[in-house]
């Protein structure tokens, strides 16, 4: 009996992490999607900061943002196809008409922003593009899409994102972008394993 608890409780925890990252991919997907499609004019324009040090730097560019985005929401669009057409997967939505447009927005461009952000900061303490940034790298990304998402779609938000969610994320971002970025690396779309 004992060990059909430990079961129980095993699948439920899995379940519970198969959740936590299907919310998030929006946000997750749309760095890869920058990485492969980007490149082009830099946001900053090449324009540098008080301090010299350029704004964002060659890494930001309106095509890598902009491919990000539409990837982050078309892979959104395409996982709540998904958890509509089988309802026994239990998977949850990303809502319908404008709030799942909403949403997908929120979370795709919100992690473009939080990416951006990080860059400016990144700049700010004189360091240059593909230096690591321990922590900021791994999560700026989350902060932004929830951030953003809180702000379009707070009632989604608050349903999907309880705080052991918000957790189980910050937990497992950070395993998940190492090995995404590893893998980045070796397939040379990256030039640097973090």
């Amino acid at each position: 009996m004992q060990k059909t608890e430990s079961l129980r409780e095993m699948i439920h925890s899995l379940n519970f992490l198969v959740i936590a990252i299907w919310l998030m991919l929006p946000a997750y997907l749309p760095n890869n999607f920058a990485v492969l499609l980007g490149g082009g004019k830099p946001i900053d324009m090449g324009n540098k900061f008080s301090n010299g040090q350029r704004i964002l730097g060659d890494g930001k560019t309106y095509r890598g943002t902009i491919a990000g985005t539409l990837g982050g929401i078309g892979s959104g669009l395409a996982l709540n196809f998904i958890a509509s057409s089988y309802p026994s997967l239990e998977l949850p939505s990303f809502g319908e008409g404008k709030e799942l447009m909403l949403v997908l927005v929120g979370l795709s461009f919100g992690a473009m922003l939080g990416d951006i952000v990080a860059s400016f900061f990144k700049r700010r303490r004189g360091l240059k593009r593909g230096e690591a940034l321990i922590l900021v790298d791994q999560l700026d990304f989350v902060f932004g899409s929830w951030f953003l998402t809180l702000l379009l779609a707070p009632n989604w938000f608050l349903e999907n994102f309880t705080a052991l969610t918000l957790l189980t994320i910050l937990i497992v971002t950070p395993v998940l972008h190492r090995i995404t970025n590893v893998i980045g690396y070796l397939i040379k779309a990256k030039k640097e394993p973090w």
